[in-house]
């Protein structure tokens, strides 16, 4: 039984407004500038690279922790629970409310770095040309996730973690409405650029 405690810790885990955190240590409330979100883009848009790394290294491991113990308790199933906890409060913070609150980008790529290495290291590499070529996060966060989708077909991966992928990457396409939308309008916020 108690290791259902697991998937509490996982779900508490997310929830760890780490962008938030760092901006209380420079003064600047993050929820009130940019984009708005407890995330890692917004955290290098207005704190700088350095804290911006530490928030990615942040959101990352929470994601990956949470998939591990998961995986370690239960198997692949419970990994994928544990990351879906994880994003799940991440990107509907308790501590603020359960609003929006972030794209879950960087604790996904956390949890498919436990569960499918590989793929990571493709959608990795994805992710990085697209916003070297546009400058655009959120093009690079979707055409990522839509890679880990492929991938996770091309693969041999077992059916679980095709499963996981569908719910992940379909909540990142849901996030990411508002960013698609701008970059069509040609409003979207550049990486690299100040507003």
């Amino acid at each position: 039984m108690s290791r259902y405690l697991i998937f509490i810790l996982a779900y508490c885990l997310g929830a760890i407004p780490f962008a938030y955190l760092a901006g209380l240590f420079k003064g600047i409330d993050v929820r009130q500038h940019g984009s708005g979100n407890i995330g890692t883009t917004n955290a290098f848009r207005l704190l700088g690279v350095k804290l911006g790394i530490m928030v990615l290294l942040g959101d990352f491991m929470k994601g990956a922790l949470s998939a591990y113990l998961g995986l370690w308790a239960f198997g692949p199933w419970g990994g994928i629970i544990g990351g879906l906890l994880a994003m799940a409060s991440h990107s509907w913070n308790p501590f603020f409310g359960f609003r929006p609150s972030g794209k879950g980008v960087a604790a996904g790529f956390g949890i498919i770095t436990i569960l499918m290495w590989k793929v990571t290291l493709i959608a990795i590499s994805v992710f990085i040309l697209v916003v070297w070529l546009t400058r655009y996060v959120s093009m690079g966060s979707v055409t990522g996730a839509l890679t880990v989708l492929i991938m996770v077909f091309v693969f041999p991966e077992p059916f679980e973690y095709r499963v996981f992928a569908v719910v992940a990457v379909l909540a990142v396409l849901v996030l990411h409405r508002a960013n698609i939308q701008r970059v069509l309008n040609g409003t979207e916020h550049r990486f690299g650029t100040k507003k």
